[in-house]
């Protein structure tokens, strides 16, 4: 059975492909929480360097990839998140945010079986 740790809502897919239809090939990143709380940020893809600081956590809309810093990580990895979205203008560089919306993200601890699954990777 394929686990992910990141998963999205049917109004994120929606956003996504709207952002990607105008944008082109898209990346989330999980802030964390300098200017705008801990708020997922999408960017076009390389608009944000990525590097051995950072993990893939999965991909989202079917091959957008979403990351997180690797300290972060150390905080969330007891949790599933859902990238979710909400009304309101958030105060990131996000791609979403010039239309009234923001990205956001849900998390709930990891079931017994995800638990095992990641703790053998």
């Amino acid at each position: 059975m394929d686990i992910s740790r990141i998963t999205a809502t049917n109004e994120a897919i929606e956003l996504i492909e709207k952002l990607r239809t105008k944008h082109g090939q898209l990346m989330f990143h999980q802030s964390g929480g300098c200017c705008d709380g801990s708020a997922p940020m999408c960017f076009e893809e390389g608009e944000l360097f990525i590097n051995e600081t950072d993990i893939l956590l999965g991909e989202v809309a079917g091959n957008i990839p979403f990351y997180m810093a690797k300290d972060q990580y150390e905080y969330w990895k007891h949790t599933h998140l859902t990238l979710g979205v909400t009304k309101g203008r958030g105060a990131s560089f996000s791609l979403e945010i010039s239309l009234g919306v923001r990205f956001i993200i849900k998390s709930r601890l990891l079931t017994k079986e995800e638990s095992e699954k990641y703790a053998s990777e």
